[in-house]
C-alpha cells in the first residue's frame, strides 16, 4: 500500500525514455529520470518520497523532503495566494497550507511552526499551523526515563514548552536549559517526570549512566586535545561549561566525579587535569 507523504522503497516496474516506474499494485508511480541514481535499472529498489504534482497525479522523487506527514516542521513562506500560503519543504512543488489552517495570515520569506498531514477529503499532502488541537497527553504514549524526540514549541513562565514526539506536550523547565532556544529547533531528551495529571516534564540529553558514559568520552576527548588540562571546574559559571562542554554544569559535576572516582583524572585548584592518557 502506496503512503502519500512519507519515504517507502519500492521496485522498479519498467523504464520508459523520461524515468522509471515504480511498482505501487497499479499502474506505477514515475520517478522522473532526473531524480533517479544513475545506475537504477527494473527489479531494483529505491527509496523514495511519493505526493502529489501540480496535475494531481501520485509521482516519487529522491529529493529530500524537510518533513513527512505527521512530523511538526519550521518552514520558510516562498509564496501566498488568497486560497492559502507554500512553504519551501525541499521537494520541488511547494507544500500547502490552507488559509483556514493559518493563525493569522502569513508573509512571504517567514518561517512557521506547522504540522504536515494528509487531507482526508483530497488525499493531498498539506499543512497546518494549528497545531495545538493536534496535540495531547489525554493517552500517553511515552513513560519515565524513555528517550524522545523533542521540538521546542514556545517560551512560558517556567521554560520552555516542547512537543513531544509529534504527540504531547511537555515542560522543559528554566533550571534545565543550558542554550538559546528558538521554536521549531529540533533535538533529543528524555521524559523525566509524569505528574498525576498527565503533564510531563523533560530534560535534554539522554538519561542515567548511559548520559554519565557519553559525556565522560567528551571530557577525556577534550583534555586529550589540550594537553591533558582544562581550566574548568565546580566553581566555574555554568553558561562557560555550556559554552565548552555543550553540557550543563551538574551533568559536568556528575562526570568529572565519576572520572574522579575511576582515577581517569584529578582535580586542580584551577581545574581538571588528565591521569592516563588513552591509548
Amino acid at each position: 500500500m502506496i503512503r502519500v507523504g512519507t519515504y517507502q522503497v519500492l521496485k522498479v516496474n519498467r523504464k520508459v525514455e523520461f524515468g522509471f516506474y515504480l511498482d505501487d499494485g497499479a499502474e506505477g508511480i514515475l520517478l522522473p529520470k532526473r531524480l533517479a541514481p544513475k545506475a537504477l535499472k527494473a527489479g531494483d529498489e529505491v527509496r523514495v518520497f511519493v505526493y502529489h504534482d501540480s496535475d494531481n497525479r501520485l509521482i516519487a522523487t529522491t529529493q529530500e523532503a524537510k518533513g513527512s506527514v505527521g512530523d511538526i516542521v519550521k518552514l520558510t513562506v516562498v509564496a501566498v495566494t488568497r486560497q492559502g500560503a507554500f512553504l519551501d519543504w525541499g521537494l520541488m512543488k511547494d507544500l500547502f497550507v490552507p488559509t483556514s489552517k493559518q493563525l493569522g495570515g502569513m508573509r512571504v520569506g517567514a518561517e512557521y511552526l506547522v504540522k504536515i498531514y494528509l487531507d482526508e477529503m483530497t488525499g493531498r499532502v498539506a499543512a497546518t499551523e494549528k497545531i495545538e488541537a493536534l496535540l495531547s497527553n489525554d493517552e500517553l504514549t511515552v513513560k519515565e526515563m524513555e528517550l524522545v524526540d523533542l521540538v521546542a514549541y514556545r517560551p512560558t513562565e517556567l521554560g520552555y514548552s516542547m512537543i513531544i514526539n509529534n504527540k504531547h506536550t511537555g515542560l522543559l523547565h528554566n533550571n534545565e536549559i543550558f542554550r538559546e532556544l528558538h521554536p521549531g529547533d529540533k533535538m533529543k531528551g528524555f521524559i523525566k517526570t509524569i505528574r498525576p495529571d498527565n503533564k510531563i516534564d523533560v530534560v535534554l540529553g539522554k538519561p542515567g549512566f548511559q548520559k554519565v558514559e557519553d559525556e565522560s568520552a567528551k571530557i577525556l576527548r577534550l583534555l586529550q586535545e589540550h594537553d591533558g588540562y582544562l581550566p574548568y571546574h565546580d566553581k566555574s559559571d555554568p553558561q562557560e561549561i555550556y559554552d565548552f562542554f555543550g553540557m550543563s554544569k551538574k551533568a559536568f559535576k556528575m562526570t568529572t566525579g565519576s572520572l574522579y572516582k575511576l582515577r581517569k583524572i584529578e582535580f586542580t585548584k584551577t581545574g581538571i587535569r588528565l591521569l592516563h592518557q588513552e591509548e
